[in-house]
C-alpha cells in the first residue's frame, strides 16, 4: 500500500492531467457531436466550438487541480491564461489538420477520428502546459 501512495504522490501530476484530460476530452467529444449531428453546420465549426469549451474547461482544472498554480495578481494572471490559450490554439490547429485529414481526406467517421483526435492533442498539450505554461507552478503535493 505504501509503494501504491509514493507512486500516485510521485506522479500526481500526470495522474491528475490524465484524470482531467479524459473529462476535457469527454466534454470535447459530446460537444463535437451533439452540435455535428444536430445542427448541420460543418464539422469544423462544431469542432472549434466544441474545443472551445474544453479549453476553458481544461485551463480552470489544470491551474487549479493539475499543476495548483497560484497567481497572486492580475498581470501573472493574464500571462497565465494567455499563455494557456496560445498553446491551445497551436493545438487547435493540429487539431484542425487531424480532423481534416480523417474527416474530409480519408473520409473517416467524424466520432472515431475525433477520438484519435484527442489522444494525439492530450499528449501534446500536457507538454505544453507542463514546459511552458505551469512550469513555475508548485506541486499540489508540496503545500
Amino acid at each position: 500500500m505504501k509503494q501504491l501512495k509514493n507512486l500516485v504522490t510521485r506522479y500526481y501530476s500526470v495522474l491528475s492531467y490524465l484524470f482531467f484530460g479524459g473529462l476535457t476530452t469527454l466534454i470535447n467529444i459530446v460537444v463535437f457531436t451533439v452540435l455535428n449531428s444536430t445542427t448541420g453546420w460543418n464539422y469544423q465549426i462544431s469542432n472549434v466550438i466544441a474545443w472551445f469549451l474544453s479549453v476553458l474547461f481544461a485551463y480552470i482544472t489544470n491551474k487549479r487541480w493539475v499543476f495548483n498554480s497560484k497567481t497572486t495578481d492580475t498581470q501573472a494572471f493574464v500571462r497565465e491564461v494567455s499563455s494557456f490559450f496560445f498553446f491551445r490554439i497551436l493545438s487547435l490547429g493540429f487539431d484542425v489538420v487531424i480532423m481534416w485529414t480523417g474527416i474530409s481526406l480519408l473520409s473517416g467517421n467524424p466520432l472515431i477520428v475525433k477520438i484519435i483526435d484527442n489522444v494525439l492533442i492530450v499528449v501534446i498539450n500536457y507538454v505544453f502546459s507542463k514546459v511552458f505554461i505551469f512550469r513555475n507552478a508548485k506541486s499540489i503535493l508540496s503545500k
